[in-house]
């Protein structure tokens, strides 16, 4: 069981760390003047692509970690259709 959950560890620092990384190399690569406009009723609110990027990459490690976790929780409770 320690080594299934080792690994488990592993695998989401991995997807972590590859997560901040890409972000952060987007958020280095593209512009801060590149984005888009939202306008609304009263103003208009300018969304850089580094931004975009960067919590596109945050978002995609949040859902691997998720995914991970809710596999191994199921393969805990006997549920082994994922293995």
């Amino acid at each position: 069981m320690m080594n299934i959950t080792l690994q488990l560890s592993f695998r989401i620092a991995l997807v972590w760390a590859a997560g901040f990384l890409i972000a952060v190399a987007v958020q280095a690569l593209l512009p801060d003047q590149a984005g888009i406009n939202l306008t609304g009723k009263d103003s208009v609110l300018f969304i850089p692509f580094s931004r975009m990027g960067f919590w596109t990459c945050v978002l995609a490690a949040l859902i691997v970690t998720a995914l991970v976790v809710g596999r191994a929780m199921l393969a805990d409770i006997g549920w082994n259709t994922f293995r």
